[in-house]
């Protein structure tokens, strides 16, 4: 049985370490005994800590209907976030959580869904796309574009045949083309020209750098669709997970706490505020 102590990590081992791309992994972890994972939902991060190193939040990336397993997929980009990419298949990664907001999932049902992704970003929406496939019939129109600077950056490019034939339109766009990429090039918005959208039935989940956010919020805000149906995932200077240090607080919001999935009403005053 889990501690219920929300702050003391929990050691998970590590089942699979997973290259996606030169410097991106997917971990897979166990709870200790084989116990169930805590219940989770989509769009909801771990703190995840690199034992005498320190913790860090990743948004959970696995399908929320397998009980056995966490997936984390990190970018290794620090001290703490190297070494969790370097932990090796048996060894050891603390977890504690699940925290924040998640994914409006539910209140979309019976409409479009449009998912729009750029590079890591892929991996805090990748659990909504489980859950769609596995309820396809819930949603009308569920389009994901995803958007990577060039293509050996593009996250789980193997994976999206599969959702192609369980029904998701799938639509990819590279900063910088190379040799023998055939797609789209450009920002991720050069993609949306091509979308039959219906404003009124579409609600857009969106993830990603800032600033493609913020470019993206206005462009499918000038298409019609209502900002209070337009969703945002952050993740800026997020330490402690339970609003006690200050660290992420934008605005009047904590980030960990209030977030990281907000409306965009909510957060749109600051949304454009560089991060420091």
């Amino acid at each position: 049985m889990l501690p219920a102590e929300p702050l003391l990590p929990v050691p998970f081992r590590v089942t699979a370490n997973r290259q996606d791309t030169p410097d991106t992994r997917t971990l897979e972890l166990v709870a200790p005994g084989g116990a169930p994972v805590p219940a989770w939902r989509p769009g909801q991060f771990m703190m995840l800590y690199a034992f005498g190193l320190g913790e860090i939040p990743i948004s959970i990336s696995g399908d929320p209907a397998r009980r056995e397993t966490l997936v984390h997929t990190i970018r290794a980009v620090g001290t703490v976030s190297r070494a969790l990419c370097d932990t090796p298949v048996g060894g050891t990664v603390g977890v504690r959580g699940p925290y924040g907001t998640d994914w409006p999932v539910d209140a979309c049902a019976g409409g479009d869904l449009l998912v729009v992704a750029g590079g890591i970003g892929l991996a805090p929406v990748r659990p909504v796309l489980e859950v769609a496939m596995a309820a396809r019939g819930r949603f009308r129109n569920v389009w994901v574009l995803v958007g990577a600077r060039t293509p050996e950056l593009m996250l789980y490019p193997g994976e999206f045949a599969g959702w192609r034939e369980r029904g998701l339109d799938v639509r990819v766009s590279v900063d910088a083309a190379a040799p023998g990429w055939s797609g789209a090039v450009g920002p991720v918005t050069t993609l949306f020209p091509g979308l039959p959208l219906e404003p009124a039935r579409t609600s857009a989940f969106i993830v990603g750098p800032e600033i493609m956010m913020n470019v993206v919020v206005q462009v499918l805000a000038a298409r019609g669709i209502p900002r209070d149906r337009l969703f945002v995932s952050m993740e800026r200077n997020m330490k402690c997970a339970v609003g006690f240090c200050g660290h992420c607080q934008l605005g009047p919001e904590f980030i960990c706490k209030d977030g990281p999935v907000f409306p965009v009403p909510r957060l749109e005053p600051w949304l454009a505020i560089r991060s420091v």
